[in-house]
């Protein structure tokens, strides 16, 4: 599995290469992007694991781009984290208020910065190196999925949408929000393509019996669940 794919959002070209090697050397992938609509066409290609966001860039600030962001459910569960040399209470204040998990003032320590990120991603689920959904098992570090202790052999793209389902059980997701979800924003494929990858994922599941776990859910989507 990838390392988690951090978004710095940042002008100072200087600051941003700073903060992509503390990341890089802590085994984060790094993207970058020097202004708000570069990182949505950054954040439309791929949906980061979590994004670090400058709060004056130019143009369109950084509290904005944080407002769009928790408005749009394709970024509303990204964990953000606000870096600014900003300081005074009322502005730690205004950016938790417009959805930012956590605010690092400038200068600021690599260490606490990976430290910081370590954290939103353990609260936000996305650093678990296993997950376990009945019999079925995804191991992140290693890119393999087993059932019942056998491994099951998937394509890329099955494995990231079974990646996906597990790491979000029990919810129902249409399949125009399994495009964005799994494919990105930025890929132009047709809905049916969906149904496609879910056909082969059951199948590559029904030798193991776990083909029961992905729940077509008529008129709505498909959900991922144990329960019957």
């Amino acid at each position: 599995m990838p390392a988690n794919d951090i978004l710095i959002v940042e002008d100072e070209p200087a600051i941003r290469a700073m903060v992509a090697m503390a990341l890089e050397r802590a085994d984060f992938a790094v993207r970058e992007a020097g202004d708000v609509p570069a990182a949505e066409r950054a954040i439309a290609d791929r949906r980061p694991d979590l994004i670090l966001l400058d709060w004056m860039l130019p143009g369109t600030s950084g509290i904005e781009l944080a407002r769009r962001l928790r408005r749009d459910e394709y970024t509303r569960d990204v964990p953000i984290l606000m870096l600014t040399a900003r300081a005074e209470e009322d502005d730690r204040v205004r950016g938790l208020d417009v959805g930012c998990d956590d605010y690092l003032t400038k200068p600021f320590s690599p260490r606490e910065l990976v430290a910081r990120i370590k954290a939103l991603l353990r609260r936000s689920g996305q650093d678990d190196a296993t997950l376990v959904v009945g019999s079925l098992r995804l191991d992140t570090l290693a890119h393999r999925v087993s059932a019942n202790g056998a491994p099951v052999e998937l394509g890329p793209t099955e494995y990231r949408l079974l990646h996906f389902f597990m790491a979000h059980p029990e919810r129902v997701y249409s399949r125009a929000q399994l495009l964005d979800m799994v494919w990105g924003r930025g890929a132009y494929v047709e809905e049916r393509t969906v149904d496609v990858h879910i056909r082969r994922l059951r199948k590559a599941l029904e030798t193991h019996q776990c083909d029961h776990l992905v729940q077509t859910v008529r008129g709505a989507g498909y959900r991922f669940s144990a329960q019957a």
